[in-house]
């Protein structure tokens, strides 16, 4: 390859994954803006010639009203991954078997949606958790996504519940959303994990180089409604350093970088939803041009074939047909 590689994927979490997590009602209806987003992610990308992973929930798969959505982005030969069954951001404090329902019958309806069996998993709130290494391994996954190196989860959190309603933040607490101080001191590269069950590849979500801070639209977007100018400056500093130290950026994108504040007045409480979406349509475009002006951007699933190679660890054989778990039978509280 002429430039080193980055990988590119999106974490197509929906209206109403958001609306639970703050604890507001009405997301039982399942409320989805997929049909709007589909298109204007896909018209992006087919601007700037990109293609890159889409993670997938399980519920918005099995939405009749979700197909033509998902379809389309499969058809253009993006690649299909694991989002889990519910966005549970709190899986990671889930029983090993609810684990691996949230992980096979996702599978399982993502697969009958889009045609896709998936290779790559992501944990909603970069949820994370060896019993889900050992899981997807088990079944024949190639590559975890699910970590985020960085320090300020417990300021993500203290955030989150600027806005949650009262039980939402105190579950949020209890269950150590958007992870802890220590995540910051995981490595950004990539690497093999042994598992019992055959060899994965880790991919983190790449964060700035030496002092861990979010390079991904979310946290830039924060920071352009203080200084358009200090977050482009900050954006061309933490690819210029994953550049120079030889790390291979994962840069993450969600659906809301494509939805601006007269989209949906009801997600405000998001951050960056104050933002209109023609200067996110502007940052994200110069995010991509100096990104591919750095690096060749790929799927996450030829990034973890680039690591596998690299490393000269052995391909693991995917069995022919993983049956899909029992669902439990007991709810998980929401």
């Amino acid at each position: 390859m002429s430039k080193p590689i980055a990988s590119l994927s999106l974490d197509l979490d929906n209206k109403w994954s958001y609306l639970r997590t703050h604890g507001i009602k009405n997301w039982q209806d399942y409320p989805s803006y997929l049909d709007t987003v589909a298109p204007r992610i896909l018209q992006f990308c087919e601007d700037r010639n990109l293609q890159m992973t889409c993670f997938v929930v399980g519920r918005d798969a099995e939405q009749p009203k979700n197909r033509d959505a998902l379809a389309a982005l499969s058809e253009a030969g993006y690649e299909i991954g694991n989002h889990s069954l519910n966005h549970y951001p709190w899986m990671h404090t889930l029983p090993r078997e609810q684990v691996e329902v949230e992980v096979a019958e996702a599978e399982s309806l993502i697969e009958d949606a889009t045609g896709q069996q998936p290779v790559g998993f992501r944990g909603p709130g970069y949820s994370f958790s060896e019993d889900l290494l050992a899981i997807l391994a088990a079944r024949g996954y190639s590559y975890d996504a699910s970590i985020l190196p960085t320090y300020i989860g417990p300021l993500a959190r203290w955030y989150f519940r600027r806005t949650a309603s009262p039980e939402a933040a105190e579950r949020a607490d209890r269950r150590e959303l958007f992870g802890s101080f220590r995540e910051g001191w995981r490595s950004m590269r990539p690497k093999p994990c042994t598992t019992p069950s055959g060899p994965l590849i880790e991919i983190p979500v790449t964060t700035c180089p030496l002092v861990k801070l979010p390079i991904h639209m979310t946290y830039l977007l924060h920071l352009w409604q203080f200084s358009p100018r200090l977050t482009k400056l900050y954006l061309q500093m933490a690819l210029s350093a994953c550049r120079w130290l030889g790390v291979g950026p994962s840069i993450l994108l969600h659906p809301l970088d494509f939805l601006g504040c007269e989209d949906d007045p009801e997600l405000r409480f998001f951050p960056g939803m104050s933002v209109p979406r023609a200067a996110k349509l502007n940052l994200l475009s110069d995010m991509m041009e100096r990104l591919s002006s750095r690096f060749q951007i790929v799927t996450m699933r030829q990034h973890a074939e680039y690591v596998r190679t690299r490393l000269g660890i052995p391909a693991h054989k995917r069995p022919t047909r993983v049956p899909a778990a029992e669902p439990l039978v007991a709810a998980v509280s929401q």
